[in-house]
């Protein structure tokens, strides 16, 4: 298995223990990950702003796959439903597609949609690795840890451009994941609740509180940690969690996992390899549990 990995903006300035984890657990998997040297953003901030210009920006990349003559995977949730969208979207309006490319100064035919498709690294995981396959590969039992997912806003929607993989309502795959580790997945109110990042710069106390609900929410359902695959998730529930304490008047010690992160503990790779000492929120605690 080989793709073309697309890291984005905020993997590599604010979750680099994301890209590591994802990468040594690629390697342990199989998956071969090819860097996408000249990538730029995909596009999502100015989606609002100036569409042409998302469009552009976002076929930029989808072009740089294309030529590579691989699947693009990405980390980023938002980054995932972008560059799907977009991709899907040229792969089946070929006015809109010539257009984009005569924008572009591209004058080589490229298919899009139907040569290329964009999907999330958990995803990768679930469908193109198998359960099965991950399962065979557990070197370490995570059985005394209770593990509550957070799937977020763009991993699974809008669903009819991820072909309804997974249901968006009632999501089950981040937790089947989570139990191939051995760990308990558990359940909690307000699961499919956004994490609050999309007002952050607007209204920092909305978006504090969106998180703070969630938070007490999984802290109530007595989880040991969340586990995520979203860099600006992990944004509001591990860096700024000690803020949200403080503002809420709150006491919630909750590690904060990239899923790759919590795998790659199942697979034997220690808290160096898999960026422990980049978490904001100390897994100390946690590994204790496991007596690592």
């Amino acid at each position: 298995m080989e793709y073309a990995l697309f890291l984005g903006c905020t993997v590599p300035a604010r979750a680099r223990n994301y890209e590591l984890s994802t990468r040594r657990v690629a390697e342990a998997l199989g998956i071969r990950l090819v860097d996408l040297d000249g990538s730029v953003c995909c596009g999502f901030p100015i989606k609002s702003v100036h569409y042409e210009s998302f469009l552009l920006t976002a076929a930029r990349n989808l072009i740089l796959a294309e030529e590579k003559g691989l699947d693009i995977c990405a980390l980023c949730s938002a980054c995932t439903s972008v560059l799907t969208e977009v991709n899907k979207e040229l792969g089946e309006n070929e006015e809109l597609r010539k257009k984009v490319l005569r924008k572009l100064g591209i004058r080589k035919k490229f298919r899009f949609s139907n040569s290329i498709r964009v999907k999330h690294f958990a995803r990768i995981l679930y469908e193109d690795v198998g359960i099965d396959k991950i399962k065979s590969k557990i070197q370490k039992d995570l059985e005394p840890l209770k593990i509550s997912a957070h799937y977020g806003c763009h991993y699974l929607k809008p669903s009819d451009i991820y072909d309804n993989f997974d249901n968006a309502e009632h999501p089950k795959s981040l937790d089947e994941l989570i139990e191939t580790t051995g760990a308990v997945p558990v359940d909690y109110e307000n699961k499919n609740l956004c994490c609050g990042a999309g007002t952050l710069a607007m209204d920092e106390n909305i978006s504090f509180s969106m998180a703070n609900k969630k938070l007490r929410s999984i802290k109530d359902a007595g989880a040991d940690a969340i586990s995520l695959i979203c860099p600006f998730c992990s944004v509001m529930y591990d860096n700024n969690q000690p803020t949200i304490e403080s503002k809420f008047s709150e006491e919630y010690n909750l590690p904060v996992l990239y899923y790759p992160q919590l795998l790659g503990l199942a697979l034997g790779m220690n808290k160096k390899e898999l960026g422990f000492n980049m978490n904001r929120v100390k897994v100390a605690p946690l590994l204790e549990k496991l007596k690592q």
